[in-house]
């Protein structure tokens, strides 16, 4: 098989990149390890900041979000005792739209045969070849027999753990880790949200969220150390400790119900430098892992996308090879804004085993800061709404 591109991936990073190149009339091939069944059940976030949203209107692929999704014009911070509200509809001029990621999923999936966007799923084995050339080569194996598909360039929408990412000399390459010593236990149910704006709050006795999913689904989540086993955790467990660390205005409000999906998360920030070598292009969570706090995972994974189209079209539409160069500092220098917004974020609004005394004195006078400070207010707005591409 002969493509100008080739994505290993599929997604809502890789589809995404695969629907946006056909629309510009180049050709791609998009490769997935697992099944689109497997693809749809990941449980993934659900807050979409403009750049996401305005990817999937220039598709013309944003009926279902715009019937289903819910707008949000701001969001809360809480400190056990009192909700202080961002308002970023009114500080920023724009808001989030909350829709699951496993829906914006499923749209581009849908389209994908109408579009005339080629998906090989179930294959296995993925292997890059000759990235640093101008005539890369990626190789499968699709039941029982291998594959190859030659391309000009290679995106890598293939997460943390995929291929890509490997294919690259350590020599080349740079890591940035910070693992975070708790996770994030989640708890999906199909009820009610206690509030129509999300809720992140620090209390004493830990981290928690209120988030939603749709007006009848509810995602919420506690930090717990990573020792902890989601099975010693019940969903009346659950629910008491989110009444707790809410703070009792959002207590009031939460209506429980048996869960539909618990599992905890591990939490890290990670970045890869740079995020092209040759002929490889890397996308999303193959290049960055951004702890969930500040809502930027696949954001983030669609302005990488958006970067790639833009260096993309310049490449084959008007002989650009300068655009493809600057693919990697464009993409790093919004990658390194969110991963400074969602650290800091999860720096406020968590207890670290190591802080003592002052660290959570500090901690209160942010907090304080922020509810009477309307430019304090605006730099988180501006944050969470999502920086310009």
């Amino acid at each position: 098989m002969k493509t100008q591109v080739c994505i290993i991936g599929a997604g809502p990073a890789g589809l995404l990149l695969g629907h946006l190149l056909r629309a510009e009339g180049i050709e791609c091939v998009v490769l997935e390890r697992r099944t689109g069944d497997y693809v749809l059940g990941r449980i993934r976030a659900g807050v979409l900041e403009q750049v996401t949203v305005g990817l999937m209107r220039r598709l013309g692929l944003d009926g279902r979000m715009k019937r289903e999704g819910l707008p949000h014009d701001g969001f809360n911070l809480a400190d056990g005792e009192r909700l202080i509200r961002i308002d970023i509809e009114e500080l920023t001029g724009q808001h989030v739209m909350v829709y699951g990621q496993t829906e914006l999923t499923r749209d581009l999936m849908d389209a994908s045969a109408e579009r005339d966007l080629q998906v090989v799923y179930g294959a296995e084995d993925v292997a890059l070849h000759d990235v640093d050339s101008a005539s890369p080569y990626v190789t499968y194996v699709k039941d029982g027999l291998e594959q190859r598909v030659d391309c000009r360039f290679i995106a890598g929408c293939d997460g943390f753990h995929g291929p890509s990412r490997q294919a690259i000399p350590a020599s080349e390459g740079k890591e940035f880790e910070r693992v975070y010593p708790f996770g994030w236990l989640g708890i999906l149910a199909d009820v009610p949200p206690c509030n129509h704006e999300l809720i992140y709050a620090n209390h004493e006795r830990g981290f928690a969220l209120a988030s939603m999913r749709s007006a009848t689904r509810s995602r919420y989540y506690v930090d717990v150390p990573l020792t902890e086993k989601v099975e010693d955790w019940s969903d009346e467990r659950i629910w008491d400790e989110l009444a707790i660390r809410l703070g009792p205005e959002a207590a009031a409000n939460i209506t429980r119900g048996p869960s539909i999906e618990k599992s905890i998360a591990p939490l890290r920030s990670y970045v890869f430098a740079p995020m092209r070598y040759g002929s490889l292009l890397l996308c999303g969570d193959s290049a960055h892992i951004v702890p969930p706090t500040g809502a930027k995972g696949l954001n983030l994974a669609a302005s990488d996308v958006y970067y790639a189209v833009e260096a993309l079209i310049g490449f084959f539409g008007k002989n650009d090879g300068g655009a493809i160069a600057a693919y990697s500092d464009k993409a790093l220098a919004r990658v390194w804004k969110s991963e400074r917004f969602s650290w800091s974020l999860t720096r406020l609004m968590h207890r670290f085993p190591e802080d003592g005394r002052f660290e959570r004195a500090m901690q209160v006078a942010e907090l304080d800061y922020i509810a009477s400070s309307r430019a304090a207010q605006t730099s988180i707005a501006e944050n969470y709404v999502g920086l310009p591409v």
